[in-house]
Protein backbone atom coordinates (compact mmCIF):
# COMPACT_ATOMS: atom_id res chain seq x y z
CA UNK A 1 0.00 0.00 0.00
CA UNK A 2 1.26 3.53 -1.04
CA UNK A 3 0.59 6.26 1.32
CA UNK A 4 1.17 9.74 -0.32
CA UNK A 5 3.62 11.69 1.87
CA UNK A 6 2.48 13.28 5.00
CA UNK A 7 5.79 16.14 4.67
CA UNK A 8 4.92 19.51 3.73
CA UNK A 9 7.30 21.25 1.30
CA UNK A 10 10.14 23.42 3.24
CA UNK A 11 9.75 26.59 3.89
CA UNK A 12 13.33 27.26 3.74
CA UNK A 13 15.05 29.42 0.81
CA UNK A 14 17.42 26.79 0.33
CA UNK A 15 19.77 29.04 -2.43
CA UNK A 16 20.00 31.83 0.13
CA UNK A 17 21.37 28.67 2.27
CA UNK A 18 23.38 27.41 -0.32
CA UNK A 19 24.79 31.02 -0.58
CA UNK A 20 25.76 31.67 2.73
CA UNK A 21 29.06 32.47 3.96
CA UNK A 22 30.76 30.76 7.13
CA UNK A 23 30.75 33.88 9.08
CA UNK A 24 27.09 34.44 8.22
CA UNK A 25 25.75 31.62 10.35
CA UNK A 26 24.42 32.18 13.59
CA UNK A 27 25.95 29.87 16.02
CA UNK A 28 24.77 31.61 19.01
CA UNK A 29 23.01 28.63 20.28
CA UNK A 30 24.96 26.14 20.05
CA UNK A 31 27.57 25.49 22.79
CA UNK A 32 31.24 25.22 21.95
CA UNK A 33 32.91 21.82 22.33
CA UNK A 34 34.62 21.25 25.09
CA UNK A 35 38.02 18.62 25.49
CA UNK A 36 36.23 16.37 27.71
CA UNK A 37 33.25 15.52 25.31
CA UNK A 38 35.63 15.14 22.89
CA UNK A 39 37.50 12.40 24.62
CA UNK A 40 34.17 10.39 24.60
CA UNK A 41 33.59 10.99 20.73
CA UNK A 42 33.29 8.24 17.91
CA UNK A 43 35.93 8.98 15.66
CA UNK A 44 35.52 8.06 11.96
CA UNK A 45 38.36 8.16 8.59
CA UNK A 46 35.83 7.52 6.22
CA UNK A 47 32.71 6.62 7.82
CA UNK A 48 34.76 3.97 9.72
CA UNK A 49 35.05 4.36 13.20
CA UNK A 50 38.75 4.29 14.48
CA UNK A 51 40.40 2.79 17.93
CA UNK A 52 40.72 5.66 20.61
CA UNK A 53 44.37 4.60 21.65
CA UNK A 54 47.21 6.88 22.20
CA UNK A 55 50.44 6.78 22.01
CA UNK A 56 53.62 8.65 23.28
CA UNK A 57 55.79 10.81 21.21
CA UNK A 58 58.35 13.10 20.80
CA UNK A 59 57.51 15.91 18.89
CA UNK A 60 59.62 18.77 17.99
CA UNK A 61 57.35 21.99 18.75
CA UNK A 62 58.44 25.59 18.73
CA UNK A 63 58.01 27.23 21.41
CA UNK A 64 55.63 29.83 21.03
CA UNK A 65 52.93 27.34 19.75
CA UNK A 66 54.11 25.32 23.32
CA UNK A 67 53.33 28.13 25.61
CA UNK A 68 50.74 29.14 23.72
CA UNK A 69 48.69 25.42 24.43
CA UNK A 70 49.93 25.31 28.24
CA UNK A 71 48.59 29.05 28.45
CA UNK A 72 45.24 28.55 27.00
CA UNK A 73 45.13 24.94 28.85
CA UNK A 74 45.18 26.56 32.20
CA UNK A 75 44.86 24.71 34.93
CA UNK A 76 43.99 21.53 32.70
CA UNK A 77 46.03 18.85 30.87
CA UNK A 78 47.93 21.31 27.84
CA UNK A 79 48.54 17.86 25.75
CA UNK A 80 44.69 16.69 25.59
CA UNK A 81 44.50 20.48 24.35
CA UNK A 82 47.00 19.69 21.62
CA UNK A 83 45.58 16.51 21.30
CA UNK A 84 42.21 18.12 20.71
CA UNK A 85 43.45 20.82 18.39
CA UNK A 86 45.39 17.98 16.14
CA UNK A 87 42.08 15.64 15.82
CA UNK A 88 39.92 18.89 15.13
CA UNK A 89 42.24 20.20 12.12
CA UNK A 90 42.35 16.15 11.13
CA UNK A 91 38.53 16.18 11.10
CA UNK A 92 38.47 19.56 9.10
CA UNK A 93 41.27 18.56 6.85
CA UNK A 94 40.24 14.51 5.20
CA UNK A 95 42.87 13.30 3.35
CA UNK A 96 40.76 12.56 0.21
Amino acid sequence: MNNPSSSRTSDTDWERVREMQDHEIDLSDIPETTPEQMTKATFRVGRVPVERKQESVQLMIDSFVLEYFKAKAGDRDYQALVNAALTEYMMSHPLS
